[in-house]
């Protein structure tokens, strides 16, 4: 999933990319990648137990991060 929150008269170009992926362990973690458009951006990886719950964290993500303007 990727979204984009611009706003040229701020200056704000940004960019948050989540993504489900299985562990070698049987767990699911949810990669998290954010930053300016057009440059690398910092990541961060949370581990999960079940697909389920890696699910239910990125869809409470999406929704924080559409009240604050990301599309």
């Amino acid at each position: 999933m990727y979204l984009t929150r611009i706003e040229p008269d701020a200056n704000r170009f940004r960019y948050y990319r989540m993504e489900i992926v299985r562990g070698l362990f049987g767990d699911w973690g949810l990669v998290r990648e954010w930053g300016r458009v057009g440059r690398g951006g910092q990541s961060r990886t949370d581990w999960f137990d079940s697909e389920a719950d890696a699910k239910d964290a990125r869809f409470a993500l999406q929704m924080a991060k559409s009240k604050r303007g990301y599309e």
